[in-house]
């Protein structure tokens, strides 16, 4: 049976062999920390991509820090690395799935659905006794087709359409500090969207760096959402990459069908005609 949002390092390392393993640490403030760890110690076979590049298009200034992709350039990427129609592939990092997430989503957007996140990352392969090599893999590629989408999205002016309106709502997956416009660290303004409500991303997370039980995101999302159907909200976070921490905690309650607004703050905020909010929500 495939798995399409969480494996344990358990049943990763039952069926290894059979399954795409790519690391995705990342550090946003220091872009080549990723490839350093990758090449220190990663899950055996493991191939890396960045963040940057491998998992984004290139910047404009206007689109965003991690724009999405060319389809048809990740495709045949991670057609490279060995991603064939079918096989399983399996993303982790060591930031509780913050940025292994991406990989996931992106997966689904290339309409393959045997995508999942190593719950609890590389620390929970480590904590159960697995080993770590320095190996570089050979890369086998596969045969990947191009699918119908699995997953939503809606861009910038689908949001600002939607301000005001209670048939859609925004969740941004910042921190409370940034989402408040207290601090900005990454983009040149800060605040939110107006009419936003925050979700920072490691509320869906246990204390050791695993999800929190199905039935639990369940209960808190099912709070969140306060009768609206998924498909009402909005994902979004600095650049599209942490909201879909959110995304796939929502996949795991049972509650799929929102979207996300892959530009997020770093590309709302670069045109100055677009509100911003800052301060507590009222």
């Amino acid at each position: 049976m495939p798995w399409t949002t969480l494996i344990s390092a358990e049943e990763l390392a039952t069926h290894i062999d059979d399954c795409l393993v790519v690391d995705c640490r990342h550090d946003l403030e220091d872009p080549d920390s990723g490839p350093a760890a990758w090449s220190v110690g990663h899950i055996p076979g493991a191939f890396f991509l960045h963040q940057d590049f491998d998992l984004a298009a290139p910047k404009n200034g206007r689109n965003g820090r991690h724009p999405l992709p060319d389809r048809e350039t990740l495709r045949r990427r991670l057609e490279s690395i060995g991603l064939s129609d079918g096989r399983q592939l399996v993303a982790y990092d060591d930031s509780g799935g913050a940025f292994a997430v991406r990989l996931w989503w992106l997966a689904r957007w290339l309409g393959h659905r045997e995508a999942a996140v190593l719950d609890g990352g590389i620390q929970s392969w480590r904590k159960a006794g697995y080993p770590v090599d320095r190996a570089q893999p050979v890369p086998r590629p596969g045969s990947l087709s191009l699918r119908a989408p699995l997953v939503a999205q809606v861009d910038a002016d689908t949001v600002l359409a939607g301000l005001g309106s209670d048939r859609r709502l925004v969740v941004d997956a910042r921190a409370p500090e940034r989402f408040r416009g207290e601090v900005e660290p990454f983009d040149p303004v800060a605040g939110r969207i107006p009419g936003a409500v925050n979700r920072p991303f490691q509320r869906n997370l246990r204390p050791d760096g695993r999800f929190k039980p199905a039935e639990v995101l369940r209960e808190e999302y099912a709070a969140l959402l306060a009768g609206r159907d998924p498909a009402a909200l909005i994902h979004q976070c600095g650049s599209g990459v942490t909201a879909c921490h959110n995304l796939l905690a929502m996949e795991l309650a049972g509650l799929p069908g929102s979207a996300l607004y892959p530009g997020s703050w770093s590309e709302w905020c670069a045109d100055p005609a677009r509100p911003v909010a800052t301060g507590d929500p009222e």
